[in-house]
């Protein structure tokens, strides 16, 4: 099977959180038999040793909208929106589409035997009309992959980001919705898309592998931002470490302007270092948004990252955890601040409960969450689909 996929971005130098689990998913594809052809929306082509890359025909344009827009985020005032969308929607409509038209048509003729093409992570209102415009010349089933539910639901705006994608967008142009959420199905179902499939993430556990390391760090916690989980941050973090104080309570990442007291903060680490910190760490924090905990079965990296690096988890309550995990087994659930006291300081006690959990999460991702796994899942999809 050859597919052809319009990407957010292969550059992990622009941080985009999905990046990292669309190189596993591509990986994934390759291993399993399949030619993957990627383009880029934003950045260059970046060749690997599992997919070809065709240039992106509007790296330039997309430096200067990214720049554009950072600009207006700054300046904005109130709650934004409107204008600025239609702005862009009207600039995108005018230079960017009609390019991007003409290459995905170009890069079809000159494959010839492509069998789907995967819109991942990608504004689809920037390019309406392109799916209609490939159906017209290939009878090719066009998915859009979103990644992003629910923060890329109208409601949400795309958090702070303010990528507003399904505003101005045609759902029905395209053949299927893959999203990581069993919960969002519906929601994309009543905004007029059809054939919307629950593909959640997964994991390379080749890449995702333990290393035996000194464990100096008693709890430890990576992430953006703290939109919707400041509590559960608080809870998690902050009153421990005020009352543990034997204990490295420790928080990589950035964005989080909120006091979190005596929580040590260990500023952006690289996607290359990220391992050796979780596996340095005796407790891992699975700290999800609450948009995201509470929408069921609404898959995100981090569980399936955590539990293949064979980490001890807790985690904050989440609808739908359960489905991938077993709770007090794979992985540990925190109801409220007493239960998150209580949980590090038996944990904590106790290598060997560590371990075990560790142990036995990895097995469940091995058996059931590896990227093969979904691209497995992909493959009967886009089957179904032909």
């Amino acid at each position: 099977m050859k597919i052809l996929a319009i990407v957010s971005t292969v550059d992990l130098r622009f941080r985009y959180g999905c990046t990292p689990a669309w190189w596993q998913l591509f990986k994934a594809l390759y291993e399993l038999g399949n030619e993957v052809v990627i383009t880029p929306y934003q950045g260059t082509n970046i060749e690997s040793l599992w997919w070809r890359t065709y240039r992106n025909p509007c790296e330039r344009e997309a430096k200067i909208f990214t720049g554009v827009k950072n600009l207006a985020q700054k300046f904005k005032r109130g709650s934004g929106g409107g204008t600025e969308s239609r702005t862009v929607r009207f600039a995108t409509a005018r230079f960017i589409k009609p390019k991007w038209e003409r290459h995905v048509l170009d890069i079809l003729e000159k494959e010839g035997d492509v069998d789907a093409i995967i819109l991942m992570g990608i504004p689809i209102n920037q390019l309406t009309g392109l799916p209609s415009a490939v159906k017209r010349e290939r009878n090719l089933p066009v998915i859009c992959y979103d990644g992003d539910v629910p923060a890329s639901f109208p409601k949400h705006g795309g958090f702070v980001t303010g990528f507003n994608i399904y505003e101005g967008a045609d759902l029905t142009e395209f053949d299927a919705f893959l999203i990581n959420s069993e919960g969002g199905i519906t929601v994309l179902q009543e905004m007029g898309a059809r054939n919307v499939y629950a593909l959640q993430y997964g994991v390379d556990p080749e890449i995702y592998n333990p290393i035996e390391m000194e464990q100096d760090i008693g709890i430890f916690f990576y992430g953006w931002g703290y939109e919707y989980r400041k509590e559960w941050m608080e809870q998690m973090l902050k009153l421990p470490a005020q009352k543990m104080d034997n204990v490295r309570v420790a928080l990589g990442g950035g964005a989080f302007d909120l006091d979190l007291g005596k929580t040590e903060l260990l500023g952006d680490i690289p996607f290359s270092a990220w391992r050796a910190y979780c596996c340095r760490s005796k407790i891992n924090l699975n700290i999800t948004r609450s948009t995201h905990a509470n929408l069921y079965a609404t898959s995100t990296s981090r569980p399936f990252e955590l539990a293949s690096l064979g980490c001890c988890i807790v985690s904050n309550p989440y609808n739908g955890l359960e489905k991938w995990f077993e709770p007090n087994k794979e992985i540990f659930i925190a109801n409220n601040e007493n239960e998150v006291m209580e949980l590090y300081q038996r944990l904590l006690s106790s290598d060997d409960a560590r371990r075990e959990a560790g142990r036995l999460a990895r097995e469940r991702v091995l058996k059931e969450h590896t990227f093969k796994h979904r691209a497995g899942e992909l493959e009967k999809i886009i089957t179904e689909l032909k």
